[in-house]
């Protein structure tokens, strides 16, 4: 029964990202005419990371919007990106990575591969779990804001050197559907290849590794985890502790220490595989459930 409770939930999850992935990308007649959506959705963030050059993208990456923004001449700073970003944030965490990433869809799909598993040794992982704030940090502001040309813009450089959902989304279906850009490929797209391939093969074998090491939007809506109004919740009272969970969790958070923790992407796996229900999320975590005592027919806190 619970194995069986583990697959349904495994499937909701996986249709409702498919969903997601569709939604975010509904263009489809892009990847046909090899062109790049510009309909007025465009001009509006979604959530995650997803290629603006994506063809069938309906809406603009906010990591690839804010570096435009702030290595343009004219603006420094973008209030409504940053608030945007920080909405979604406040509004939903690490949610968001969990269940609505096309890229975290990739990473998930690849992990199924029937392959050994690599659990990361955590004197290794967690050094490495800062490094996607110092990719934000230097990639996405510093670099855009101070290393510009003499015109006194900056190119995008995450999406420029680092993101592989960019060349996946959006340089192959475009040299796909136009044979005249692969006569302009470089050293860049050769680089940009191989951070893909690196990030892909790793994928099959350590669980989601771009979103642990490397997203800077991932870190961004980390730091709302303990404050967003979608949450986890640890009843204690039923708590067994008897690890399960923390066993489940692919994201390796310790769980029982602190299930808000940054690095939870709020997949709910560990709700699935708890034996005394211990665990829940929602809108409303902060409100302790209602247990009903059955001996005596009456609602207690």
């Amino acid at each position: 029964m619970k194995k069986h409770s583990e697959k349904h939930f495994a499937r909701r999850r996986l249709s409702f990202q498919i969903a997601a992935a569709a939604l975010i990308n509904g263009y489809a007649m892009g990847f046909a005419k090899g062109k790049i959506f510009t309909g007025s959705s465009k001009m509006f963030c979604v959530p995650v990371l997803n290629c603006y050059s994506c063809p069938a993208a309906l809406g603009a990456c906010p990591v690839g919007a804010l570096q435009s923004i702030i290595g343009s001449a004219r603006y420094d700073f973008s209030f409504y990106v940053v608030g945007l970003i920080m909405l979604f944030g406040l509004v939903l965490g690490r949610l968001i990575c969990g269940l609505l990433c096309p890229f975290g869809l990739v990473q998930d799909l690849l992990y199924k591969i029937p392959l050994p598993k690599i659990r990361v040794n955590p004197r290794i992982d967690r050094p490495l779990r800062f490094l996607k704030y110092i990719v934000g940090a230097v990639f996405v502001v510093l670099l855009p804001l101070f290393l510009t040309n003499q015109f006194g813009t900056a190119p995008p450089y995450f999406c420029k050197l680092i993101c592989p959902a960019g060349i996946l989304e959006g340089a192959f279906p475009l040299i796909a559907a136009n044979p005249s850009l692969r006569s302009s490929l470089g050293f860049l797209f050769n680089w940009k290849l191989f951070v893909l391939v690196a990030v892909l093969v790793s994928s099959v074998f350590i669980y989601r590794p771009f979103c642990k090491y490397l997203c800077p939007l991932g870190a961004f809506y980390s730091l709302f985890n303990r404050f967003s109004l979608y949450g986890m919740y640890l009843d204690k009272s039923l708590c067994i502790n008897c690890k399960a969970c923390e066993r489940k969790c692919l994201m390796n958070v310790e769980l029982t220490k602190n299930i808000n923790s940054p690095e939870c992407i709020r997949c709910g796996a560990c709700k699935s595989v708890c034996p005394k229900g211990a665990i829940s999320s929602g809108f409303d975590i902060k409100i302790k459930p209602i247990k009903t005592d059955k001996k005596q027919g009456h609602s207690k806190t």
